[in-house]
């Protein structure tokens, strides 16, 4: 009995230090390999962070993923967050499909097979209205005005749908409105308090904000689609300021027409230039997304770059799509005014813009070194001659593949140097831009073969001297797509947005 005991005991304490070897920093949960899974059975509902430390979007989101944490944690939520060095713990990142960072994933119900993508912004608010979404009702019922008073007071923006039946089609139209959206808490309530707290006469949906207008009524058909409209075209501010936090939901808003102001935070006059903005913006709201982006700050230099803009050169303003391709725009005048900005989004809307191409002036010696050097004003000349087959690299300065790739695009310059018919080139697709070549990814390699068709080869063969080698012998058959088939994944750095470039 005495050894039966024993065993018994000595069972219980390590399990005990099994769960104690799960440390916390912050209210977040420390993980690796050695507790991962102990960690899913005592916390089933589990947000963990994939982060690499030397990460600038990793560093950014501590404090709000932290503060999330401890908003959970003092609510007595079982819902727990987490984080793992992917950079010291690569057999877990690798089976969980860590390829960037941050990656955020959510383990419910402690499957640990099939957790879900965290998909929402990277503020406090935003995580802990997510993971709320995502383990209770889409809608928390309102008894009181108090509740009613205390979500509106705790979130920049919350949704309440006022119907007398919560079992009505109007009703149901909102609770499956409340199940597509992730980002925004939404409440229902019947009580007659409420209504008259709120000054609600009838049946209907209510967004309140802390900016802007404060609240804004919907007043059409109470169809999921017109309810997710509404919502989507008054979540964010008229106008928004780009940063770290803010980025997830501009970027994944259903406005894909953006307008961005540079401009340094710290100058004497924007006050002034935001007013001449924020008035622009009240006649394209739903329709276009104004964004304001403080020059000065180091880490939104990449996108002035995107822009082909310098600091020098701030404020400016500038107008991109991110539809299947992205296109850039810039206006006629760069006098930051209300009627200018009007005046350019209004030929943007009525689809009267060219689209603004950048293009550096063209070397003197672009084609005396073995690897040719491109630019938007030379490029359609040397690519499409009817008599060479032209190899391309587009890349990013300040790409890691780019550089890797470097050396080896040099000796494959070199091996073709003295070739007839075979060129190989290089373009700065930072600085350079091609209205019928659009670039998603660094590097890109694309094959222009001879001939007057014009035609775009895709590389997607090995990235070694052997298989370019192999790509230009067999003219541009082995190891190439035509443009736009499905590849290989790249797994170069994207840039379908601009988010991809900070």
């Amino acid at each position: 009995m005495l050894m039966r005991y024993c065993r018994l005991f000595l069972l219980c304490t390590l399990a005990v230090l099994s769960r104690a070897d799960i440390g916390e920093e912050d209210d977040v949960l420390v993980l690796k390999k050695s507790n991962f899974e102990e960690a899913l059975k005592a916390h089933p509902n589990i947000l963990v962070e994939f982060y690499a430390p030397w990460c600038g979007h990793c560093k950014a989101l501590v404090p709000e993923y932290a503060k999330a944490a401890s908003m959970l944690k003092a609510e007595g939520s079982e819902i727990r967050l987490a984080k793992v060095d992917a950079t010291e713990e690569a057999d877990l990142a690798q089976e969980y499909g860590v390829r960037g960072y941050p990656t955020i994933k959510f383990f419910k119900g402690g499957d640990k097979e099939s957790p879900k993508e965290y998909s929402a912004g990277r503020q406090a608010d935003d995580i802990v209205n997510w993971l709320k979404k995502r383990t209770g009702p889409a809608a928390t019922t309102l008894g009181e005005v108090a509740e009613a008073e205390s979500m509106i007071a705790h979130n920049e923006v919350a949704v309440i749908g006022f119907f007398k039946d919560v079992e009505s089609e109007g009703a149901k139209a909102f609770l499956n409105a409340a199940e597509a959206v992730d980002d925004v808490p939404f409440g229902i309530t019947s009580n007659d308090a409420v209504y008259s707290k709120f000054e609600v006469s009838k049946d209907g949906v209510v967004l309140f904000k802390k900016f802007d207008e404060g609240r804004n009524t919907f007043d059409g058909e109470l169809s999921k689609a017109d309810l997710l409209a509404f919502i989507k075209a008054n979540q964010l501010p008229l106008v928004i300021e780009f940063t770290e936090q803010t980025a997830p939901k501009i970027f994944g808003g259903e406005i894909k027409s953006h307008i961005l102001m540079f401009v340094p935070k710290a100058a004497d006059d924007f006050a002034d230039k935001m007013v001449e903005f924020k008035k622009a913006s009240e006649g394209f709201k739903g329709k276009i997304l104004f964004i304001f982006i403080d020059s000065e700050v180091d880490d939104n230099q990449r996108i002035l770059e995107f822009f082909g803009l310098k600091k020098e050169e701030c404020p400016a303003i500038r107008l991109i799509t991110l539809e299947d391709e992205m296109t850039k725009y810039r206006p006629e005048s760069e006098a930051i005014t209300a009627d200018n900005i009007v005046a350019f989004c209004t030929l943007f809307t009525e689809g009267k813009l060219k689209p603004h191409l950048m293009s550096q002036d063209i070397p003197e010696d672009w084609d005396k070194n073995p690897v040719r050097v491109l630019v938007g004003k030379n490029f359609e000349e040397v690519v499409f001659d009817s008599k060479k087959n032209v190899f391309v690299e587009f890349y990013a300065p300040w790409c890691g593949h780019c550089k890797q790739l470097d050396p080896i695009w040099t000796k494959l310059g070199e091996k073709y140097q003295d070739s007839a018919d075979i060129v190989v080139a290089k373009m700065d697709s930072t600085a350079n831009e091609i209205e019928t070549v659009k670039v998603h990814s660094f590097p890109t390699l694309k094959f222009f073969p001879a001939g007057d068709e014009h035609k775009v080869v895709d590389y997607n063969g090995e990235r070694t001297l052997e298989g370019f080698t192999k790509f230009l012998e067999s003219g541009g058959k082995d190891g190439g797509a035509p443009a736009g088939e499905e590849g290989e994944e790249d797994d170069g750095i994207d840039v379908s947005t601009p988010l991809g470039l900070v």
